[in-house]
């Protein structure tokens, strides 16, 4: 991993490299041992609730929700992943191409819980999307999220300024393949504050561990940690709709 990526002409271009990245991080410490887990825990029982997975990429936690007895929706920018994610969930999977910057093709309050993991930090604008997110969940329903820890930023370019929503990109390799994530950095009170405009309440805020038999598993990548700061979990709540007089 390299910062400041030179050539960002396919940064975030899941569609050149998505194949790759979906075998990358598929067993990864990163995201089979630290996201997924973390994400299915703060979600918990999900026994026959409907819950989108907005950014589903290749589908397995949407699987993974699905073993769990929800019932499953989701959609992603790519159609390189929406393909990957219908070979592993099936043809009558509902899953679509879409743009979570753009108005969703589902029904307002369709969905007990909307998930989006490791999405809206590409973003520079959260306020549409957001606005989205609240409009389709239902009263009582939950968003849970996880995007990049806002302290990395500051770690991997000490010269840039937390407090300013700022752009900067690293260069990757999946599974032999090179490829360019572009982010967007905003320090934690702009993300809450995003969240409160937009009609949630943050219920949660959580910094994981990794799953357990991931120190057994990444002796190298953990050596002697328990914990390391990676990504930000929050789970967010629609207001209850109040009670008739």
């Amino acid at each position: 991993m390299t910062a400041n990526a030179s050539d960002e002409t396919l940064a975030n271009d899941y569609d050149t490299f998505g194949e790759a990245y979906a075998i990358e991080t598929e067993h990864s410490l990163i995201n089979a041992y630290y996201t997924r887990p973390a994400i299915l825990d703060l979600a918990g029982d999900v026994t026959g609730r409907k819950i989108l997975d907005a950014g589903c990429g290749a589908g397995p936690l949407s699987a993974s929700l699905r073993d769990r007895g929800a019932h499953v929706s989701g959609f992603d920018f790519s159609a390189t992943m929406i393909r990957l994610a219908r070979e592993r969930l099936g043809a009558d999977a509902d899953l679509r191409v879409a743009d979570i910057s753009q108005p969703l093709p589902y029904a307002d309050q369709e969905f007990d819980d909307v998930i989006s993991a490791l999405v809206l930090h590409y973003l520079e604008d959260w306020s549409a999307p957001l606005a989205e997110l609240r409009r389709i969940i239902r009263p009582g329903g939950r968003l849970i999220l996880a995007v990049n820890h806002p302290i990395l930023y500051k770690i991997v370019h000490p010269e840039g300024s937390y407090f300013a929503t700022e752009r900067w990109s690293e260069e990757y390799t999946f599974n032999g393949q090179k490829g360019v994530l572009a982010y967007w950095h905003r320090p934690l009170h702009a993300m809450t504050d995003a969240f409160t405009k937009a009609g949630f309440r943050t219920s949660v805020v959580s910094e994981p561990y990794p799953a357990a038999g991931a120190k057994e598993k990444f002796p190298e990548e953990l050596g002697d940690k328990e914990a390391f700061l990676c990504f930000l979990f929050f789970v967010l709540e629609v207001p209850e709709a109040p009670e008739a007089a």
